[in-house]
């Protein structure tokens, strides 16, 4: 009687769970939405014109304990789309960072914030650390097109050159 009992009890657990909807999600096809207040990869952001936000001012890095974040400011000359002040190099070593969010609060300017993303996983270490280029959030489409546009070359001069 010792072993019927359970036996049953078993049977009656699956008979009960059989008939319910799964919850399981098919995870490559389907995403599992994240919680509004999730901290995930972190991501630079740029203003509305397409500008780079960061003035490169160091309170993240200093902020951060797992001392993660490493940054070299720089002037503009011109040559990038940011502000006079900028980070040329901006990197972030993801297999320091704990996610605490000391970056994000810390920036004057919300410059950086910490994403939604959650597929965090690679292959190498040298992959963990993300650099500027992995880290800035693409612009904007209508920004975008602007760039991409074709400027239009300067009329030929008429009255220079050869005599008629």
């Amino acid at each position: 009687m010792a072993v019927i009992r359970p036996f049953i009890t078993g049977f009656a657990t699956i008979l009960r769970h059989m008939f319910r909807k799964p919850i399981t999600v098919n995870y490559p096809q389907q995403k599992f939405p994240m919680f509004p207040k999730y901290r995930g990869k972190q991501v630079l952001m740029r203003d509305e014109d397409g500008l780079e936000k960061c003035v490169a001012c160091g309170l993240c890095s200093v902020a951060c304990p797992a001392d993660a974040i490493y940054l070299e400011a720089a002037e503009n000359d011109g040559t990038v789309q940011a502000g006079p002040r900028y980070a040329s190099v901006y990197q972030i070593h993801s297999t320091r960072c704990i996610f605490c969010g000391y970056c994000e609060e810390a920036c004057p300017v919300q410059a950086i914030v910490l994403g939604p993303e959650y597929e965090l996983s690679d292959t190498s270490r040298e992959k963990f650390i993300y650099t500027k280029e992995k880290l800035l959030e693409p612009l904007p489409p209508d920004v975008q097109a602007r760039l991409d546009r074709p400027h239009p070359s300067p009329p030929p001069n008429v009255g220079e050159g050869k005599a008629p």
